[in-house]
């Protein structure tokens, strides 16, 4: 029987998007939420598509970039556009089963993830002592390397992530324009 990490990572984009309809129902957007939704909704695309343009899945350790203040770029970004988006909805409701998914799915899903690259690469133990999971440090710990490469960014197709905070956008506006 499967482990729940492996679950998780298979029901995760799927649930997502079986959520984004709950999301769409339950949310009640004001101008001013939707503004300020917005106001954290750029950052986070703009901190996956920087991390999705220096990483290398499974080719390398990636520590440069956005990976040099923290080991999980992505999903830091994928944190803030749904704090943006919880925001922007304007709904207890969905604040709280953002919440439940990040922590149940997410979690489990960096774990399975980390301990891949623990396996893959024997650098990783050192960059993890030096980068925090999640939250950001200050300073690099690797300001080497190169920059970031448009290329990688249509490989990872992370211009999905745009298309998909445009269209959830539009659906704000339509609703917040008919009530």
């Amino acid at each position: 029987m499967a482990n729940w990490q492996t679950i998780a990572r298979r029901i995760r984009v799927p649930l997502g998007f079986a959520l984004a309809v709950l999301y769409v129902w339950l949310a009640r957007p004001t101008a001013l939420s939707l503004l300020m939704g917005e106001f954290l909704v750029l950052p986070g695309l703009l901190i996956r598509a920087l991390a999705s343009g220096h990483v290398k899945k499974n080719e390398e350790l990636t520590t440069t970039g956005p990976y040099a203040y923290t080991r999980n770029p992505l999903y830091l970004g994928s944190l803030v556009l749904a704090v943006g988006f919880a925001v922007a909805a304007r709904s207890l409701w969905i604040a709280a089963v953002m919440v439940v998914f990040f922590l149940v799915v997410y979690v489990p899903v960096i774990r399975s993830e980390e301990a891949f690259l623990r396996g893959k690469f024997p650098q990783f133990e050192a960059y993890c002592q030096a980068v925090p999971r999640l939250l950001p440090r200050l300073t690099a710990y690797d300001k080497s390397g190169g920059g970031f490469a448009l290329e990688l960014y249509r490989k990872h197709r992370e211009y999905n992530a745009l298309l998909g905070a445009l269209t959830i956008t539009a659906i704000l506006v339509v609703k917040l324009v008919w009530r």
